[in-house]
């Protein structure tokens, strides 16, 4: 071997132009793969709190029950909605958005704000149970039940 030299230079070439090649095919993947559009998140998992609430009611007996609606980010276009299915005793429940109206079973009313109140109004003097759905406008949903036992005669 009369010129190892020319050998390593030549190696160190070819190895350098195979490296430059592979970087710019993996920066031409890189640059044709990215989006044009910003990934806006606009769907955040919420949950409704519930203040506690008395056991057991009597019939005529009006109860307060205060709701927050806790979402795990803030979107100005989400929209919450409520309905209700009563499935035991009779009862009616009542929203507040200004003048207070009652819900009827199964309608979908817009809630107007994260914080609210509903009032039950029991018309039955057995045990009474409800569920409340809270849905938003981007499809989740979550329910809770309220079941409040009728209270003896005194």
């Amino acid at each position: 071997m009369k010129y190892p030299i020319i050998k390593n230079v030549l190696a160190s070439g070819r190895l350098k132009f195979l490296m430059s090649g592979v970087a710019l095919g993996m920066l031409f993947f890189a640059i044709i793969s990215c989006d044009r559009e910003l990934d806006i998140k606009t769907v955040f998992p919420f949950e409704l709190e519930v203040m506690p609430v008395p056991k057991s009611i009597s019939k005529g007996e009006k109860i307060t029950i205060r709701c927050s609606i806790k979402a795990e980010g803030s979107y100005e276009g989400t929209q919450y909605y409520i309905r209700y299915f009563q499935f035991d005793g009779a009862g009616k429940l009542s929203m507040s958005n200004g003048k207070i109206f009652t819900l009827k079973p199964n309608d979908s009313y817009l809630v107007p704000t994260e914080v609210f109140l509903l009032y039950y109004e029991s018309a039955s003097n057995v045990t009474q149970a409800f569920d409340v759905w809270i849905s938003d406008n981007k499809g989740h949903e979550q329910k809770v039940s309220f079941q409040f036992n009728a209270k003896d005669k005194e």
